[in-house]
């Protein structure tokens, strides 16, 4: 069995829709994908509805990815098989939503007012689908359009980090009311590629007192030994391990396609689908 538990699609700053994803898994055979773009969860339906219209052996989880900002490092909860009608995890995705809508607008009127780029919203607006996530991978994008960098790592380089005086940081809820917040929605909640934070051991601690039940180990970003290190801290605090490509975009960096190049033991799906039926006798 193939799976990739991290995907990103046009909801995010994938560059594939929902269909074209599924059709990209199988053409890498994949037998099972997360959909896990941040702060949004509207690809779900679309894949899924398109899955079972053709008769795609292919199962969609619901995925997601939340933005949050801890102690200066940003840190992402995946999520998995939440209950979107949940009230809190509806107003979770709302307020981030709204943050990122927010930071764009205010990155936009510096650029204009101290940079001089002509930039309006709908610029970067028309880059994710409808109600997608708008984020910084969309301002560059923007920026380079409008000549403003030669490319997006230069735009990035300009003016997408702290150091800018056009830059603002985005509001965000905490890592900690991230992993609460899936978790009251009978959702899984994982610690994404901690690779990233130079406090994830520490913070691992913290977030299991919050709800955690799992952390990301295989990433492409993790090296045997980063694997190895977070396979042995998720059994010292009884986390279930997950992991994905974290798919945005084809690389030619990496062959045509990255999607499900990173290797995922089949093991994974199964203690995933355990932990799933353990939330759902518990309630």
């Amino acid at each position: 069995m193939k799976i990739d538990l991290h995907i990103h699609t046009t909801y995010s700053d994938g560059v594939l829709d929902p269909i074209q994803i599924v059709q990209t898994a199988q053409e890498c055979e994949l037998d099972c994908i997360a959909l896990t773009d941040h702060d949004n969860i509207l690809s779900w339906g679309i894949a899924d509805d398109y899955v079972k219209k053709n008769d795609i052996k292919m199962q969609i989880i619901p995925g997601v990815e939340i933005n949050t900002i801890y102690k200066g490092f940003e840190v992402h909860i995946l999520g998995y098989f939440m209950d979107s009608s949940n009230k809190d995890f509806i107003e979770l995705i709302n307020v981030q939503q709204k943050a990122r809508i927010e930071q764009t607008h205010k990155i936009i009127s510096l650029l204009n007012k101290k940079a001089g780029l002509k930039i309006k919203f709908e610029d970067v607006q028309k880059l994710v689908a409808p109600k997608g996530s708008i984020g910084r991978p969309h301002i560059a994008r923007a920026i380079t359009s409008c000549g403003g960098s030669a490319n997006v790592m230069e735009a990035y380089a300009k003016f997408i980090n702290n150091n800018s005086e056009v830059y603002v940081e985005r509001k965000t809820v905490s890592p900690h009311d991230a992993v609460e917040i899936i978790s009251e929605a009978k959702g899984i909640p994982v610690f994404a590629h901690p690779i990233d934070v130079d406090i994830a051991d520490e913070l691992t601690k913290e977030l299991v007192n919050c709800g955690l039940r799992g952390i990301e180990a295989y990433h492409r970003k993790h090296s045997p030994a980063a694997v190895e290190h977070f396979s042995t801290l998720a059994e010292k605090y009884d986390l279930i391990v997950t992991g994905g490509s974290d798919f945005h975009a084809p690389s030619m960096n990496h062959g045509t396609i990255l999607m499900g190049k990173n290797f995922v033991p089949e093991w994974i799906y199964d203690k995933l689908m355990l932990e799933k039926k353990k939330i759902e006798l518990a309630q």
